[in-house]
């Protein structure tokens, strides 16, 4: 019997621990301004502390914003990687009170590993990703998220975001067998019913042509 992306993936740990909260006022924020834009969220958080999401599709600056809104709303942390010197100066505090992490940029593959070691020496992450990594057309997803999923030991948690009915959440949860074109072949029938706010740039669901 040919096996399945799911027969290839270890089970979920289970452990009973989920990510680390946000702050009261960010929980509380998240829920006003989500109710006061008229969006719901929908899905269900993880009981894992570490894991990585993707937020898809990725057409606008206001992504952002939003995914943030949702994770608060929905009782966790999300971080993002940024550029050194957004943490730098005064803004520094601001910027990782907003769950920057800070990475040098333009390494490749070290880049990759020092963002796994830094999932490996902390006791709770979520970090969110793009995986198209442009707000412009593509022809599909950078597989950095994927390969720092695998070297951290740690699930890979489909999220989105739909604008034509203004909704966002999350989908599966994705542990990496090591067959990334399998692993998102199994997840692209979730994700196409999904509106990005300008949707003639969102990119297919498969790594990314060069």
């Amino acid at each position: 019997m040919t096996a399945t992306p799911e027969s290839r993936q270890p089970p979920p740990v289970q452990d009973g621990k989920a990510a680390e909260k946000p702050a009261f006022f960010l929980r509380l924020l998240g829920k006003v301004l989500m109710r006061l834009l008229g969006w719901r969220t929908a899905g269900v958080v993880p009981q894992q502390r570490k894991w990585v999401m993707t937020g898809y599709p990725h057409t606008s600056n206001w992504d952002f914003p939003f995914f943030l809104l949702i994770a608060w709303s929905m009782g966790f942390k999300a971080s993002w990687l940024g550029k050194e010197s957004l943490f730098t100066g005064p803004l520094g505090w601001l910027m990782r009170a907003l769950g920057g992490v800070p990475v040098v940029r333009g390494q490749g593959s070290q880049q990759t590993e020092q963002v796994a070691a830094h999932f490996r020496a902390v006791d709770s992450l979520v970090l969110a990703i793009a995986p198209e990594g442009t707000r412009g057309p593509c022809t599909g997803w950078h597989t950095g998220f994927y390969h720092i999923a695998q070297a951290a030991g740690i699930p890979i948690q489909i999220g989105y975001l739909d604008y034509k009915n203004k909704i966002g959440g999350l989908g599966p949860l994705l542990w990496p067998s090591g067959d990334i074109d399998a692993d998102l072949a199994t997840v692209a029938p979730f994700l196409e019913p999904f509106t990005g706010k300008f949707p003639q740039n969102r990119g297919p669901v498969r790594v990314r042509v060069k």
